[in-house]
């Protein structure tokens, strides 16, 4: 229980903050059970909570709480998940090893701790059938193995929705399954140059202690032979990699890393093979096999990154509905919607998300369309409105005629979008590919002059330097540095609760240029409260008694600013979308806006009316309240700025940043948060919708460098097209999946944290770029002069890339801002 909210106090009272037993948060007035052994804040933590009990997980609440978690409501659905069980959605998302079993992946709502791993990894204790469930807290993403015998996959999703974890599939399982495969290879190569690596070093220790204490010729050869063997394993198992690059290249004529980097070590790796069948000189092997396993560490390194930026994708598609409840006769059934045509009818039950475009044609609700248009507020709708799939109906049941459904929605207009987007993004081009070319012209062009230079006075012996030359002008830490300084820096910003997808966010974020920032959930809070109160403060707990008898966005506004001490005898006589009635304390009250109040009879007087535009001109929703016939209060409602928002803004500021607002909210609400912030009103833009905020990004991104700040649907687009997207803490999955990097705690200080830490990390690659190319400059000038023989070359390369990780290492990239 957590330690700021108590269990319940004793029958019949209610003065303190009760926690809900399932997720810790506070327990509306209206759901408060005086009798009952348990309290929860909704159905859904109840319906969560029995199903854990009964299934034997209750330790699932001491494992949560041993670790620091995240309070939050659990989340459950009607669905039946039927269309899982269609031979076309298995075939599609499924896999059958050659066992007969079956495996898929799903995205899981609602995963949000450590204990979330724990109770889904316990499926097959719960669930007959299931042999194997596995998850990825990261990406949120279940890997389930079951015997289609035994149980079907729709009864699997229906356990773990009762476990309040909704599930979706993932958008192309094949596409999970070469990953995997992918992820695999570069760890099995990774695994050999490392045995390599050891192996070479060890024979390469005896044969120096043979030097230094004398060894029988036949000992010296076997252990030259052997570590040749060795070495050319790494060079042509784990390392040809490297050689395959480097063709490529070759063929396509654009050079990059993995040429200099292949002629180093071929060159080594042909002159210790001479040099072993010579029975003479020395052999470099061991320094080789050492190379190949760093260079490859930094290559998964970048792999890494380039996977976490295709796994947002699929999590992206993942949140497009999958099914909807189709009207058939007198019948409603689930089906998948890709089996839903225009003109078909579906129900859409309370806090459900619409799953198609179309028409209102019975039922009257409120849609919160604020993942798609930034809207904060709830939208009324009525018989011949339009709805949106992605949108939440909030208030009651509606029927909806289809017109689009599936990737022809809008929804599925912006995933498209976002992909589009994704792909478009050029890649961070690093500056050692970019002088590669030239580093091989320079270095082969060095080598052949130092072989003219030696010839005439050591004749053959002119070869050895240049070999030495080769060897040493390897570019290990060349390559090593980028990734490896982006990686220490990563790790590193995770501690500060910054979660960097990519390190081309890093490079972007170097340079000040034009920030963007959406403003529901980013600048402000993205929830309603109450932010004045004018009238009879005696009417406060009683509309919060009648609202806590809502779950409307607004209604959950009023109950919370009605404290605990609120009556226990509200009731709701009338409900619509843009208002309500009510009785309590022999009091009859009338709570909606303007509209809704002048249609039920009641008069706003002079002083009302004020408080109604001094509310406006807040940029603020007048809620009225009505009592005995006229207007007696006015609840001005709105979303108010983070607490944080006016120093981050600042801090921008003064770091060079251009400070501009988009949003899909109101004009003049828009225009009001930018004169808080004093933000010119020519950078404050409000009714954007998706395409609007991606057109913008794009032009200006053709003058600019430009990041992108939101935590919404209709900002995954424009997330996704920036040449860097930052997602805020407690957004849709959408803009995460979208954005490159993303803040776990909320706070716009962070953006502030991040572009601190990704300058201190520009500085810690250059000064490591500087060391290997300072190093790659003396060694070669030494190499050229005779100075350093094959041997020491073999010995000083490895010494550069540790040079290179002590520098990464040591950098004080990412702090407290």
């Amino acid at each position: 229980m957590p330690s700021d909210l108590i269990s319940p106090p004793a029958p019949h009272t209610r003065n303190i903050a009760v926690a809900c037993d399932h997720c810790g948060l506070p327990v509306p007035l209206g759901l408060f059970e005086p009798n009952a052994d348990h309290q929860f804040c909704c159905n859904a933590c109840r319906t969560v909570y029995d199903m854990i009990q009964a299934c034997g997980l209750d330790s699932f609440y001491a494992t949560r709480d041993d670790a620091p978690w995240e309070r939050q409501k659990a989340r459950t659905t009607d669905r039946t998940y039927a269309e899982f069980d269609d031979p076309s959605f298995l075939e599609r998302h499924a896999t059958q090893n050659a066992t007969g079993l079956l495996s898929a992946e799903f995205y899981l709502e609602g995963v949000h701790c450590a204990a979330c791993v724990w109770l889904v990894e316990r499926l097959p204790s719960i669930q007959p059938g299931v042999i194997e469930a596995r998850l990825n807290l990261r990406r949120q993403t279940a890997r389930i193995v079951w015997h289609p015998a035994q149980v079907q996959l729709s009864a699997i999703a229906r356990r773990l929705d009762s476990l309040g974890y909704p599930t979706h599939p993932l958008h192309d399982t094949n596409a999970a399954a070469l990953r995997r495969h992918e992820n695999r290879s570069h760890l099995i190569r990774i695994a050999i140059a490392g045995a390599c690596a050891g192996n070479a070093m060890l024979a390469a220790i005896a044969m120096y202690a043979g030097d230094a204490q004398g060894m029988a010729d036949v000992y010296r050869n076997l252990l030259r032979y052997t570590s040749m063997a060795i070495g050319w394993v790494a060079l042509l198992w784990p390392g040809m990699v490297f050689f395959r690059g480097a063709f490529a290249a070759l063929r396509a004529r654009v050079p990059h890393m993995d040429l200099p980097i292949a002629l180093g070590i071929g060159v080594g790796g042909l002159a210790g093979t001479y040099h072993t069948f010579a029975g003479a000189g020395d052999v470099y092997f061991d320094s080789l096999a050492v190379l190949v396993f760093l260079l490859l560490v930094g290559r998964y390194l970048q792999y890494q990154q380039q996977r976490r930026a295709d796994d947002r994708l699929s999590s992206l598609f993942a949140l497009s509905p999958r099914s909807a409840l189709r009207i058939e006769g007198d019948a409603v059934r689930e089906v998948p919607i890709d089996a839903l045509r225009a003109a078909d009818f579906v129900e859409v039950p309370t806090n459900a998300s619409v799953p198609v475009d179309g028409i209102v044609v019975q039922g009257s609700s409120a849609i919160d369309a604020a993942l798609l248009t930034g809207e904060s507020n709830p939208v009324p709708i009525e018989v011949g409105d339009a709805v949106s799939a992605g949108a939440v109906n909030t208030l009651a049941p509606i029927r909806v005629r289809v017109e689009t459904a599936g990737d022809e929605t809008r929804l599925g207009k912006l995933i498209e979008l976002v992909t589009q987007a994704a792909h478009s993004k050029p890649r961070i081009v690093q500056f050692a590919d970019r002088i590669s070319g030239w580093f091989v012209i320079v270095v082969s062009t060095i080598a052949l002059l130092t072989t003219i230079a030696w010839w005439p006075t050591q004749g053959a012996g002119a070869i050895t330097h240049a070999v030495a030359l080769l060897i040493v002008a390897c570019p290990c830490a060349l390559g090593l540095a980028t990734p490896l300084a982006l990686a220490v820096a990563i790790g590193r910003a995770a501690k500060q609760h910054i979660l960097i997808k990519s390190g081309h966010a890093i490079e972007a974020l170097g340079r000040s240029g034009v920030i963007v920032i959406d403003k529901t959930g980013t600048l402000t809070q993205g929830r309603l409260r109450l932010n004045a109160w004018h009238g009879d403060d005696e009417l406060k707990p009683l509309v919060a008694a009648i609202e806590s008898l809502c779950d409307h966005p607004t209604a959950v506004a009023l109950t919370e600013a009605g404290g605990d001490n609120q009556p226990r005898d509200a009731e709701v006589t009338d409900r619509k979308a843009n208002g309500i009635e009510g009785t309590c304390q022999g009091r009859t009250l009338t709570i909606g806006s303007v509209g809704f109040i002048k249609e039920r009879g009641h008069t706003i007087d002079a002083a009302m009316q004020s408080a109604v535009d001094a509310a406006l001109d807040a940029a603020a929703t007048p809620v009225l309240v009505a009592a005995d016939g006229k207007v007696a209060a006015v609840a001005a409602i709105g979303d108010a700025l983070r607490d944080d928002t006016p120093q981050a803004i600042d801090r921008l500021r003064s770091l060079g940043w251009r400070i501009v607002i988009a949003s899909g909210d109101h004009p003049g609400i828009v225009q009001h948060i930018a004169r808080q912030l004093d933000i010119a009103p020519d950078n404050a833009h409000g009714g954007m919708s998706p395409q609007a905020k991606l057109d913008m990004i794009n032009d200006l991104s053709a003058q600019h460098h430009v990041a992108m700040v939101g935590d919404g649907v209709n900002d995954a687009a424009a997330l996704a097209a920036a040449p860097v997207g930052l997602a805020m803490h407690g957004g849709a999955e959408a803009a995460l999946a979208a954005a490159d990097v993303y803040f776990a705690s909320p706070g716009l200080t962070h953006a502030v944290q991040l572009i601190l830490g990704a300058r201190r990390t520009l500085t810690t690659i250059r000064v490591a770029l500087g060391v290997s190319l300072g190093y790659n400059a003396l060694a070669v000038a030494l190499a050229a002069a005779g100075v350093i023989g094959p041997l020491a070359a073999a010995v000083l390369m490895p010494i550069s890339s540790f040079t290179v990780v002590l520098v990464a290492l040591s950098a004080r990239t990412f702090k407290e801002a």
